[in-house]
């Protein structure tokens, strides 16, 4: 019997960066094509994320952990609006996703100076 589909949580924000960029070649529905996490879809990596966001979120600090809960909920929503990735609200979920990024490549460079 095959183990239950577990999602992987981001420890740090190069690996959060590690899931945005598969959330955005598998978006907007999240489903694993090659067969080895049939269970993997839009709840499960949204759980991953948001999880992951908890994990880093002293190192980011409030303000910008606020901002990318906030981005994630647009994401998500934007992402349901559109499962078939045919309207505009495919391409603003994936402005999110960039917008996320660029939230944590600054906090990530705050960290080194």
């Amino acid at each position: 019997m095959p183990k239950p589909y577990t999602p992987y949580i981001p420890k740090d924000i190069g690996e959060i960066m590690d899931l945005l960029g598969d959330m955005m070649l598998s978006a907007p529905r999240f489903i694993d094509d090659s067969g080895y996490f049939p269970e993997q879809n839009l709840d499960t990596e949204f759980f991953a994320l948001n999880e992951g966001l908890k994990l880093i979120r002293k190192r980011v600090g409030e303000k910008d952990y606020s901002a990318l809960i906030e981005l994630t909920k647009r994401m998500r929503a934007h992402f349901e609006a559109d499962p078939e990735d045919k309207t505009e609200d495919g391409i603003k979920g994936r402005n999110c996703i960039m917008d996320m990024e660029e939230i944590l490549k600054a906090a990530a460079q705050r960290k080194r100076r």
